[in-house]
């Protein structure tokens, strides 16, 4: 299952992701995890003491390795965030992903893979989605299995619509805050998923009491899945200090699980994602792409490509 992380900028949701991989790991599960916020703190918050190396530095092999053979991409200049996959595209098993060369293992297991930070050369003219871009694409070809997960720290608040990345997912975790600003974003959010049937739950954190708790009810409604308390053990993870998953508050715990089993729950709409990735790739065909590459990217569609297994 794709999972994806979002929320308003110091929410958590980093942590989230983190914590939730390291969940999902510990129990024996393949993970890969994935960092797509500009800040680039997952690794960090992982245990790891450097960054992957930055798919965004490597878009042009990406896409030349992704589009194979298929004869409808002439180029990687013609390949965009949104391209989506056809008969001769190189498609993607979890095992493939989990390889990926730019990937580091975390002590718990977790594979990470991080669309890297600016690089002096991007400061004043280039735009943050170019990177995240190559998480897109590589969604986009991913032919992902049971019990396989991919854990997304996206970028802070609704910043991702600013592509169809946000639909690449079977569930969405929101993570709010008990405040006013937190679940604005939420709100947010689920104003621009509705559109697009994007199945979202909220996640509260840095909850204290019942009247957090309540605060969130009063604004997410059923769609408020869990809340994870103030921790020690989550604060020296934060702090670099040594913290095993077995060191977090019993109901905290039971919150992680109760994430996985929603998430294994859901049921994987291929359709769907076909549909939208060709939707949202027509439209930014229209929007800029075309222009930007001097071809009719509409011509990449494969009328003919199933997508799934």
């Amino acid at each position: 299952m794709r999972v994806a992380f979002v929320g308003k900028g110091g929410s958590g949701k980093t942590t989230m992701s983190a914590l939730f991989a390291r969940h999902v790991a510990a129990q024996g599960a393949p993970v890969v995890a994935m960092d797509a916020d500009i800040n680039q703190h997952l690794a960090l918050v992982l245990g790891l003491d450097r960054q992957p190396e930055p798919l965004g530095a490597h878009l042009t092999e990406i896409k030349d390795r992704l589009r194979g053979t298929n004869p409808r991409i002439t180029s990687a200049a013609t390949m965009v965030k949104t391209t989506p996959p056809g008969r001769g595209s190189t498609l993607l098993r979890f095992g493939d992903l989990a390889a990926d060369p730019y990937g580091l293992t975390t002590p718990d297991g977790v594979r990470l893979l991080a669309t890297g930070p600016f690089s002096e050369d991007d400061l004043g003219v280039a735009c943050y989605h170019s990177k995240v871009g190559a998480v897109e694409l590589l969604l986009n070809h991913l032919i992902d299995g049971p019990g396989e997960y991919v854990v997304v720290d996206m970028t802070a608040g609704a910043d991702s619509f600013a592509s169809g990345l946000f639909t690449r997912f079977d569930l969405t975790f929101v993570v709010a805050e008990p405040t006013r600003q937190g679940v604005s974003v939420y709100k947010q959010y689920r104003e621009y998923a509705a559109r697009y049937d994007v199945a979202l739950a909220v996640i509260g954190n840095k909850v204290h009491d019942q009247a957090d708790v309540d605060f969130l009810r009063e604004h997410a409604g059923d769609d408020l899945l869990t809340w994870m308390g103030h921790s020690a053990a989550v604060r020296a993870m934060e702090q670099g200090r040594h913290c095993t998953l077995d060191d977090l508050e019993p109901a905290n715990s039971d919150a992680l699980a109760l994430l996985r089993k929603t998430l294994d729950e859901q049921e994987k709409d291929w359709a769907r994602f076909g549909r939208q990735t060709v939707e949202f790739h027509l439209r930014n065909a229209r929007a800029w792409a075309n222009e930007r590459t001097g071809a009719d990217l509409a011509e990449q569609v494969d009328p003919d490509f199933v997508y799934g297994p």
